[in-house]
Order: C-alpha cells, then structure tokens, then sequence
C-alpha cells in the first residue's frame, strides 16, 4: 500500500522496445496493441524460442489483480471459441515503478486490421471484403454470446486477421470485463462490431457511395435502428448468409 498522501504513480504506455527482456523469460519483438487496461506485445521465450503474446496490465487498471483474474477467467471459459485466443499463464514482471502482471497467451499469426486497412487501395476495404470479415466476426462472436458472455471491447486495433483465399481468419488480442454478462453487454457487441464495418469500407466520408446492402447492414451508425434488425450477433449471421444482392 502506498503511504498517506502519496499517490501512485499511473503507467500510461510501457513501451517496451524490441529486444527489451520481460519477466527474466521473455524478450519482447513487437507490440501489438493497446486498450484501456493494458497493452499486448509480441514476445519470444528465451528458452524455447516459442513466440508467444504477452498482456501487460497498467496497475492503476489491475487494483490487487482483480482485472487479471476476470480476464483468464474469462479466457478459460471461452478456450473453445476460436474468436480469443488460448490464455497459458501469467506473469510477474518487475517494471520501473514496481511489479506489473501480465498474462501469457497464444500467439496469433496475422496483421492487426487497422494496418491491414490503411495499406488497402484507397485506405479501405472493398465491400465484399468487408462482408467477409463481417461474417467471420459475427460468428465468433455468436459461439461467445451462446455462452452467455460477451467480448467488450471490439475495435479494429484489437483484432487481427489473415487472408485465406476470399476469407478472412480473424482473432481478437484484448477484451474487456464491464460487469456481469448482460443482453446489453452482448447488443453492445454487436453494435461495435458493425462501427468497425463501417469503418473498415471508409468511415463517413465514403459511406454515400456504398451499395444499399451495405448500408443496410450499418444504419447510418443509429444505434436504435442496429439493435432492431440485428438484436444479436445470430441475427447478424443468419442475414449475412441469405440476403440478395440487387447488384
């Protein structure tokens, strides 16, 4: 415990560099992204050479590792949803303010899907593309939601894709635990995951010269309209696989 009348001091980036060694068995070679609790690094086991990834959770986030048992709680419920990645362990790294926790999780071969995008023609996707991760997103987080749980924090930073032919493979590096799961935690999901399609095909300054069923599908973001035609992520699917295209 800090003593009266100090405060401790707020973590707000690691930045921990290539090369840097963590934890005494790591050796960090990338990160890969940063949210609200934390940030994600690539790293390699120095005595195996296994790359692994590697959560590192700002303190001020993680009072008494409350955050970090939420979060492998969650990961182990979930270890057959091929949408998050497989939790292993965690870690105790000793950080220059004092020790951090981190947790040690699978490795995703892939491209975060903000970089993706931003190297596509025109710093966006094509909308068949777009579909196509669109789907693959709603059915991850269909097998999530019929758990009875929720993701939290779905944004392109924290998802990373590959290409496979005309698909997408997709996982996510984060997420994050906003209380007991709720349909609200879940709609808001699904909310999330249609921003990041309309952020994908362009954002706003592309979104009048999309195709109707495109915009069919984000509403114009209105979060009313979303939650009508697309209550859950089954919901998302399910039109995704049957709807005509008038073109």
């Amino acid at each position: 415990m800090a003593p009266v009348g100090k405060r401790r001091t707020q973590i707000e980036s690691f930045a921990l560099q290539p090369g840097q060694t963590v934890g005494g068995h790591y050796t960090v070679t990338a990160m890969l992204g940063r949210g609200y609790e934390g940030e994600v690094y690539r790293v390699r086991e120095r005595r195996t050479g296994v790359t692994r990834a590697a959560k590192l959770f700002f303190p001020h986030r993680n009072e008494r590792d409350r955050a970090v048992r939420r979060y492998a709680r969650k990961l182990e419920r979930l270890r057959d949803c091929p949408l998050l990645m497989k939790y292993h362990h965690s870690e105790t790294i000793q950080f220059e303010t004092g020790p951090v926790t981190a947790l040690i999780s699978e490795y995703i071969e892939g491209e975060i899907l903000d970089n993706f995008v931003e190297r596509q023609p025109g710093k966006r996707l094509a909308v068949f593309e777009g579909m196509c991760l669109l789907h693959t997103l709603a059915v991850g987080l269909e097998k999530v939601h019929s758990r009875r749980e929720y993701h939290g924090d779905m944004h392109a930073g924290n998802v990373i894709i590959r290409r496979r032919g005309v698909f997408f493979d997709a996982k996510v590096v984060d997420l994050y635990d906003w209380g007991a799961p709720s349909a609200e935690n879940r709609r808001e999901d699904v909310i999330n995951m249609i921003r990041l399609f309309y952020d994908a095909l362009g954002g706003k300054s592309a979104y009048r010269a999309l195709p109707d069923e495109a915009k069919w599908i984000c509403c114009g973001l209105k979060r009313g309209m979303i939650v009508e035609r697309f209550p859950t992520a089954r919901h998302l699917r399910m039109h995704l696989e049957r709807f005509e295209w008038d073109r």
